[in-house]
């Protein structure tokens, strides 16, 4: 009876001793885990944005990009963020949408600037898509609908042009999980706040993407992909409660005036 008992406090002693040990080692580090999910989410960046140039119309009018340039910068500048680590391409398409691709690429929709009424819910749809750049939420997104070994076969050659097309399709056309995406609006004010942006008004916005028998609004993609815009508009007046600047816009009314007269909607 002794000897087992003394046998079994040895065997416990051991489990404890060796997941202590264990618990210690940085795992991340020697199987350079983040290394790899790096170096997979810029060669994904790059294929997933090589489907949207192939087979969409990138605009290049010099008031369309000047001006979503000056809206991501002050964004970024206000809020710390790595501006060079951005990838802002403007699309040519009547869809009100904008979204994240991996390692960084960030799409706007002329359709969204569009149907946008002021440059502050514009702005606070860029500061939704860059506060899922800056939380990871798109590899996560991508990690949990495919799994990492599959996006690690297509940076390798070895998933196909369809897989690819379709998994870059998804992101643009589905949604974030509940939480991710309120993790976002939240974030999203924060950025807002900072760079003296009414966030009120990007909480409009949504109000106006609730309505989807609105006639001025006929590609309402954003409203698939985010749904429940009504209770997100909600929330996000009440985090906001509080949190008041000295707000102002970004772009001075004549650049503003000009992007949308670009766009065909002065």
């Amino acid at each position: 009876m002794r000897k087992t008992i003394i046998q079994g406090s040895i065997t416990v002693l051991l489990f404890f001793g060796t997941w202590f040990a264990l618990t210690q080692i940085d795992w991340v580090k020697v199987f350079n885990v983040q290394k790899v999910t790096d170096k997979t989410e810029q060669k994904l960046g790059e294929l997933f944005w090589e489907v949207f140039k192939k087979t969409e119309n990138e605009s290049t009018k010099a008031p369309v990009v000047n001006a979503i340039d000056s809206i991501v910068t002050h964004i970024c500048t206000s809020n710390a963020i790595d501006r060079k680590k951005v990838k802002v391409h403007v699309l040519n398409k009547d869809e009100v949408n904008a979204f994240a691709l991996p390692n960084g690429h960030l799409i706007v929709y002329t359709g969204l600037i569009v149907n946008s009424d002021s440059q502050e819910e514009l702005t606070g749809v860029i500061c939704h898509e860059l506060a899922h750049i800056e939380l990871n939420h798109v590899m996560k997104k991508l990690v949990k609908e495919i799994g990492l070994s599959v996006l690690i076969s297509m940076t390798t050659g070895n998933g196909g042009p369809e897989v690819i097309k379709q998994a870059a399709k998804m992101l643009s056309s589905s949604a974030f999980d509940r939480g991710l995406e309120k993790e976002a609006d939240i974030k999203a004010v924060d950025y807002l706040i900072q760079a003296k942006v009414n966030p009120e008004l990007f909480a409009e916005f949504l109000y106006k993407l609730s309505d989807k028998e609105n006639d001025a609004l006929k590609y309402l993609t954003w409203v698939s992909t985010h749904p429940d815009s009504k209770e997100r508009a909600e929330y996000i007046i009440e985090y906001s409660k509080g949190k008041t600047a000295d707000y102002k816009p970004i772009l001075s009314k004549e650049k503003w005036e000009n992007l949308k007269a670009e766009l065909g909607t002065e």
